[in-house]
């Protein structure tokens, strides 16, 4: 594998588009047409679910306020999303894949300090974790991480230069490596040999499902619970999912964009949105799409899908994401080494 720096800039394409549209369709409609749009930046895997969220809630609050509301989406890599956010992309809320890419647009001024507090449960609506997809048959006889180090098995898994859910696949990683290696030496040696066999590094988590997917390309891919249970929902006969001895609580993360929000006049409607999540209609949804909803009661009800007994690190157990950072993905740092930067 050609081992290279990707690009940190990324327009917000989508955004931009939408809005392009939008502006056009307002220069002609009525003056006291009151309707509202927001904007919410978001990763790779959400798309789906956002677009029935967002008709769901665009369906609510008109009810409740007789006002319409028109939510655009944008998606690509965490990572990507928060810089192009800090760049100028005009979001009225982020709802990333980790809470360290909000911390990066927080540091600039654009979202006030304590946005972790605003919402419940540390603005953590919904969790998941890191599992393997594997092909029909599972020819390779993969059945836990460290199956992922034999020569000849091709993995495919994103960079975590871009993408916050390959951060969250590198820890998982890491995580079975404290289970099983003494020393950070050794988990450093074992969690290489299983980038040694990546053969391609997409810059987000959906990118590399597609790479595996429509491509056929690898035996295996690291990825999110939810995008492998859309995935077999969708190809029941085609894969397998995998679920390792130990992987890592991921908890995406959603925050209002402060200076966007209040610049456009949506502060209150954002609130509401990122509010909404917390409903049960919205947990049974975000249940329904693969993701683990926060809301313990719903949560059982989808405990047929999930391994509610799958030992899970979590990013306290690291130190937090600053730490996370300074160790394992800043420049410089065990993800540059393990790959030879």
């Amino acid at each position: 594998m050609k081992k290279n720096r990707y690009s940190r800039k990324l327009l917000c394409l989508t955004t931009v588009f939408a809005l392009v549209a939008t502006t056009l369709t307002a220069c002609g409609k009525d003056k006291n047409d009151t309707s509202v749009t927001i904007t919410n930046v978001s990763y790779d895997p959400t798309r789906e679910f956002y677009e029935e969220y967002n008709a769901l809630f665009e369906s609510i609050y008109k009810a409740q306020h007789g006002t319409d509301i028109h939510v655009i989406q944008s998606h690509g890599g965490s990572g990507a999303q928060a810089r192009s956010v800090v760049e100028g992309c005009n979001a009225d809320v982020v709802t990333l894949a980790l809470e360290h890419d909000i911390s990066l647009i927080e540091r600039t001024g654009l979202i006030r300090e304590g946005w972790i507090d605003e919402f419940e449960l540390d603005s953590a609506p919904y969790t998941s974790t890191i599992i393997f997809l594997v092909r029909s048959g599972n020819e390779k006889n993969i059945t836990d991480w460290d199956d992922l180090t034999a020569e000849g098995v091709e993995v495919i898994t994103p960079d975590p230069k871009s993408s916050g859910g390959a951060c969250w696949n590198f820890l998982a990683a890491w995580s079975y490596g404290r289970e099983h290696y003494a020393s950070e030496q050794e988990i450093e040696a074992f969690v290489k040999k299983i980038y040694d066999n990546v053969t391609v590094m997409d810059t987000g988590s959906r990118g590399a499902t597609t790479t595996f997917v429509e491509n056929g390309k690898g035996d295996v891919l690291i990825a999110w619970e939810n995008e492998a249970i859309t995935i077999l929902q969708n190809y029941p006969d085609s894969y397998e999912l995998i679920t390792p001895s130990v992987s890592i609580l991921a908890q995406p993360s959603v925050a209002i964009v402060d200076d966007n929000a209040d610049a456009n006049h949506t502060q209150e409607i954002s609130h509401e949105y990122l509010q909404y999540l917390y409903s049960d209609e919205a947990q049974r949804l975000i249940g329904k799409y693969g993701y683990r909803p926060t809301n313990e009661s719903i949560l059982q009800e989808y405990s047929e899908q999930f391994d509610l007994d799958l030992k899970l690190y979590t990013i306290e157990d690291y130190g937090g994401w600053d730490a996370v950072y300074a160790q394992y993905f800043d420049d410089e740092a065990v993800f540059d080494r393990i790959m030879d930067y």
